[in-house]
């Protein structure tokens, strides 16, 4: 018999994502992230005659009326929700608590079996199309899927910064404040600055960040969330300095390698969107990654409105989607 079972142990609940190779935002810290910033985090065991076949991190947006809720699992791995039955018990575990709209998930796999009742989704989270590295590979494997001029500038900048994990809250204000003018300058907006020092204190050792120094001065930062096999990439930005010595190509290698050396066995850019930051990410592999995309399990008639219909129902849909991983 399948049974939906909520987790309050934390360490009990981590030690299963680490060890079944989950997503580093399946991960409680995630969850606890989101709790201290207007989400509820719900983190289920599926289970079935009380052996444990699954595990997903469901994080909960109240919503105004009619919607009430908003329910989302972050890059959930295949493996924890491959049982139809057991998906379809997690919906309804969500649909009796909130009394919401709908529930959305992202695997994190190229393919998806969907189950009855799901639907694609038409409006997405996160990217379906990004950059993966196997890090299972070798270093100089790696580097021939690259394009020529990435491994060049790779080699330059090298010589011109220094690349050091940064520790203190000193040097974290320091990456805030290069997050903040790379924001000005793309157009795209943050949380406040509290938000991202909770993202740390929540995430701990599974959020490392990276920085590329000049004069001891940091002048571009990369910022990961990673689990037992997986980095992924979060938040990274870079002043003119940065810019000027092409810091992001060092900066960038230098994660790669060392989540390799940790152990990791994939590393992903955290989704392709248009522009030139797209054409740097490209660079780094023959191409790209597509995953299998954002499904829905509607939760209630106004799915409908909520999805398709009603221009309020969209723009409440995309602000709430939008905040979820910046």
């Amino acid at each position: 018999m399948i049974v939906v079972k909520e987790s309050r142990d934390t360490n009990e609940w981590d030690d299963f994502i680490l060890e079944n190779d989950g997503h580093p935002l399946q991960l409680s810290g995630w969850g606890d992230l989101k709790s201290k910033h207007g989400w509820i985090a719900d983190r289920l065991f599926i289970t079935d005659n009380d052996e444990v076949i699954g595990a997903i991190q469901v994080l909960t947006k109240k919503l105004p009326l009619p919607f009430r809720a908003f329910s989302y699992a972050p890059r959930n791995t295949v493996f924890h929700v491959k049982h139809a039955e057991g998906l379809e018990a997690v919906a309804m575990y969500i649909k009796h608590k909130y009394k919401g709209t709908t529930l959305s998930i992202e695997p994190d796999a190229e393919e998806f079996d969907k189950p009855e009742k799901w639907t694609k989704a038409t409006n997405k989270v996160l990217p379906a199309e990004t950059i993966v590295i196997d890090l299972q590979q070798t270093e100089d494997a790696i580097q021939a899927a690259m394009a020529k001029k990435t491994r060049q500038y790779i080699r330059k900048s090298a010589k011109d910064v220094e690349i050091k994990q940064v520790v203190t809250l000193e040097d974290i204000d320091k990456c805030f404040d290069l997050y903040r003018d790379t924001a000005q300058r793309a157009g795209f907006a943050l949380h406040t600055k509290e938000y991202y020092l909770d993202a740390k204190a929540a995430l701990k050792d599974h959020s490392p960040i990276f920085a590329a120094y000049i004069d001891d001065e940091p002048v571009a930062f990369l910022w990961l969330a990673i689990s037992g096999a997986t980095a992924y990439e979060l938040y990274g930005g870079m002043n003119d300095a940065g810019q000027k010595y092409r810091a992001n190509y060092a900066l960038k290698w230098h994660a790669i390698a060392k989540t390799k050396e940790w152990g990791l066995t994939k590393y992903d850019f955290g989704g392709l969107i248009s522009g030139g930051v797209t054409l740097f990410k490209q660079g780094w592999v023959g191409e790209s990654t597509t995953f299998a995309g954002t499904y829905d399990r509607p939760l209630s008639p106004f799915y409908v409105l909520w999805s398709h219909a009603l221009p309020f129902a969209k723009r409440t849909a995309q602000r709430v989607r939008k905040v979820i991983k910046r």
